[in-house]
């Protein structure tokens, strides 16, 4: 009989373990979602340009590592950047813009980069007209 109470004993023990093990899973699951989520910011540039092709050009040049996604519009000149924040940042996606040849608030592109835009991209020279 002792050893019949002893398994039972033993084998609520198990489930009781085993219990824990998927409440402590669950709780860790929990933190890093939520600790993942506070790297996740969100950030609108004003970045020049002047069609469609910039369109491309400054949504590719965002594309970098730690960049969920970037959207930018060419009527109102803004791009809404989601990123991760324990990959990249603000300055460096600007770094990136400014690379394929367009302004943003800290990073101008510079003249070499600019001149390798197509002229309708020139958006210092004025508008586009194709």
């Amino acid at each position: 009989m002792e050893t019949k109470s002893a398994s039972l004993i033993h084998g609520s023990q198990i489930i009781k373990f085993n219990n824990m093990k998927k409440v402590l899973f669950l709780a860790c699951l929990f933190i890093s979602t939520l600790l993942n989520a506070q790297s996740v910011k969100t950030i609108t540039l004003t970045v020049s340009g002047n069609c469609e092709e910039c369109k491309e050009r400054i949504e590719n040049a965002a594309d970098i590592k730690g960049v969920k996604i970037c959207t930018w519009d060419s009527k109102t000149k803004v791009a809404k950047i989601t990123y991760d924040a324990s990959k990249t940042s603000p300055e460096l996606i600007q770094q990136a813009i400014a690379a394929a040849g367009h302004d943003t608030p800290t990073k101008k592109a510079s003249s070499e980069s600019y001149k390798k835009l197509p002229n309708c991209c020139r958006y210092r020279d004025g508008k586009c007209e194709k």
